[in-house]
């Protein structure tokens, strides 16, 4: 038996070469092979044929593909109109848009003997010494050839000093024309000698839910720059103040874009960027815009007056749930329920009683609570409206004179003003560290599980030596040298004694976004401390 190898295929021939049956074998294997020799020419001019034809396909002109949509158009008409806002503000002062009812630190605490004695140590450690005053970033754009800035009001507020930075990088010192914290925005004004680009305002009630919009702002202190996404949603209530009726979109916002204009695939004004949702600091794709038919008028009147007038009528009110709806015998969960009225206010002379329930006013029906204090607010003083109401189970019809709202009445007051006064006066600064005790409602707000227990922190400035130790605003101190601490005078108490048994450092136990974590504190026994 004789074996034959072609690649890895074994070839066996039981019959020797010399037996007739071998060779009857071998001429058969000799005709194929010879038959299979003279198919390659054949092949060889078949593929050389189509091959003639793929290159006379591939020498044809290419199908011109769709040109990809591009921003860049909409964003040289809209980016020299846009401007960086630089604060210069003095040291201690904290604005937050997300806390602003927190309060100035407590100076009993920043007074303390311990704050003096840490806060020497810091200054003698420091180099250069601490500054005196510290720069805060914001944006803004012109909405006149004339100088007028619009931008947000915690960007400016407290503000001792206002600079802003054109697109072509010069620079010009800004005055305050007007402010308005409930709707967090604010007119500058400067002084040019010349015409400057700006851009208009369009009409947020066609805004649609999917359109195309494109945020331009300073973030991060970077510059103008362009971020695009959609709507995400409208009517957008945060819990920021009574007047809430945002835009929601998904483009990039970050720090410093606050006060920066949000466009229209025209080119339009449909928003100012005013906050963001972040549970980590950066974007994360949930960003709030004041509407630009709200904003407009808000300008206008701060253009025309340097301050807003708002309609008042005295009224505390409560959303209608289902039950409560049950309750009231009214058909459906809809209106704003009348919880109180304010003594001798144009509610209470137009016969209001607390159980009404506002279902339309002035002809504007009303869906939900929120939406009856912002048609209050846009009436000019002096107007009459026609109010209907549901009453023991029947409609009714009221009529009132809207007025000015008192300066000592910002709105119509609400369940969480209590609440919040209770908490600002716990709200205290110890070593530059502002803190307050953790509640359900400031946990939920900063992404804080249930379980975790101490105290938030809301600020941490600059020369704060827990600055040093990466605390920012949002982290929860639980526990101090491992006793858990519940108010700041804990805190204060608990630096104090480390201080004075010269420990080598505080140890703290500190929680970030559900994770705890420890950090040490070093106090320096050379320092006198």
């Amino acid at each position: 038996m004789r074996h034959r190898r072609s690649g890895d295929v074994a070839l066996t021939f039981p019959i020797g070469p010399a037996h007739p049956r071998g060779r009857l074998l071998r001429a058969i294997l000799a005709t194929g092979i010879a038959l299979g020799l003279s198919a390659v020419p054949m092949a060889c001019a078949q593929i050389a044929g189509d091959g003639g034809a793929w290159a006379k396909a591939q020498s044809r002109a290419p199908v011109p593909l769709a040109p990809v949509p591009s921003f860049a158009p909409l964003v040289q008409k809209v980016l020299p109109a846009v401007v960086n806002v630089s604060v210069l503000r003095k040291a201690g002062t904290t604005v937050d848009r997300d806390d602003e009812e927190g309060g100035d630190p407590d100076d009993d605490f920043a007074a303390s003997p311990l704050s003096q004695l840490l806060r020497r140590f810091l200054e003698q450690q420091r180099s250069p010494p601490a500054t005196s005053r510290r720069v805060t970033l914001g944006s803004g754009f012109f909405i006149d050839p004339t100088g007028y800035i619009v931008t947000s009001h915690h960007v400016v507020a407290k503000a001792a000093q206002i600079t802003v930075i054109f697109y072509d990088n010069t620079q010009q010192v800004a005055r305050i024309v007007g402010h308005d914290a409930v709707t967090d925005l604010a007119l500058l004004k400067v002084e040019m000698d010349r015409p400057v680009p700006h851009v208009a305002w369009g009409d947020s009630d066609t805004a649609r839910i999917g359109d195309w919009v494109l945020a331009v702002g300073n973030p991060f202190g970077l510059g103008g720059t362009v971020s695009s996404g959609i709507v995400s949603a409208r009517s957008r209530d945060i819990q920021s103040g009574p007047y809430d009726d945002f835009l929601q979109i998904d483009a990039a916002i970050n720090r410093g874009n606050s006060g920066g204009p949000t466009f229209d695939l025209n080119g339009d004004v449909v928003g100012v960027t005013t906050a963001i949702y972040t549970p980590t600091g950066g974007s994360v794709g949930i960003a709030f815009a004041v509407p630009a038919n709200l904003a407009k008028p808000i300008i206008d009147e701060l253009r025309a007056r340097g301050r807003i007038r708002r309609g008042w009528l005295g009224l505390q009110l409560q959303e209608v749930t289902r039950e409560l709806a049950t309750g009231l015998a009214l058909p459906r969960p809809e209106g704003a329920l009348v919880t109180d009225i304010a003594e001798g206010s144009p509610g209470a002379r137009a016969g209001f009683r607390q159980g009404d329930v506002v279902l339309s006013f002035d002809g504007h029906a009303i869906r939900q609570m929120r939406e009856l204090p912002l048609l209050v607010a846009k009436s000019p003083p002096g107007q009459k409206v026609r109010i209907t109401a549901w009453r023991k189970g029947r409609e009714i019809t009221l009529k009132s004179v809207v007025e000015e709202m008192p300066d000592d009445s910002s709105s119509p007051a609400d369940e969480r003003d209590t609440e919040r006064d209770r908490l600002a006066a716990q709200t205290a600064s110890v070593l530059g560290l502002t803190l307050r005790p953790l509640t359900p409602e400031l946990g939920h707000r900063f992404g804080i599980p249930e379980k975790i227990k101490g105290l938030l922190v809301l600020s941490v400035a600059e020369d704060s030596p827990f600055a040093d130790l990466g605390i920012a605003r949002g982290d929860v101190i639980v526990a101090i040298n491992q006793q858990s601490v519940a108010t700041p005078e804990d805190v204060a108490a608990q630096l104090e004694a480390a201080v004075a048994r010269k420990a080598g450092a505080v140890l703290l136990l500190i929680n970030r976004l559900g994770v705890s974590r420890f950090a040490a504190l070093p106090i320096d026994q050379g320092s006198g401390l």
